[in-house]
């Protein structure tokens, strides 16, 4: 556990930096609101302190089911970053859900898995998602996403 948590710390560290690069990226003053996604606790406790520690404000949920409730009540998620694989709803399921509702087909959402399947990738993309991240989640993953999706 060790690793992991050093891990999280330096890819934090990039990902404070990749938020300093996008600066205002909400507008001025304002502190973008990123959902995050995954039934793992593990993996849902280090997505959340990277973007908190890059001074997002983060909401974490176990699953799509969740992100789909909480969306119905939170107006002003500025991105989701979301599993593939997940038990009773996949992000990918997630994402289509999303960019068929009218109210929330303008949340850009970027897709994570442990697993590089090229056709799973394609097939997201073409869906609709900003990005498909393969986990382990590295700093340049977090710079490159978010100075592009949250400018």
């Amino acid at each position: 556990m060790a690793s992991v948590v050093g891990g999280a710390a330096a890819v934090a560290s990039a990902a404070a930096a990749a938020a300093a690069a996008a600066g205002g990226a909400a507008g001025v003053g304002a502190t973008p609101h990123v959902l995050a996604v995954d039934d793992s606790s593990v993996d849902r406790a280090i997505i959340a302190a990277i973007l908190r520690s890059s001074r997002f404000r983060v909401t974490a949920v176990e699953s799509g089911k969740r992100a789909l409730e909480l969306l119905g009540t939170e107006p002003n998620v500025s991105m989701i970053i979301t599993d593939y694989w997940m038990p009773e709803m996949t992000g990918y399921e997630l994402l289509k859900k999303v960019k068929e509702s009218s109210k929330l087909k303008q949340i850009p959402v970027v897709i994570m898995s442990s697993e590089n399947v090229s056709t799973r990738i394609s097939r997201c993309l073409e869906e609709g998602a900003e990005d498909f991240l393969v986990k382990p989640v590295r700093a340049s993953d977090v710079s490159r996403v978010f100075s592009r999706v949250l400018r």
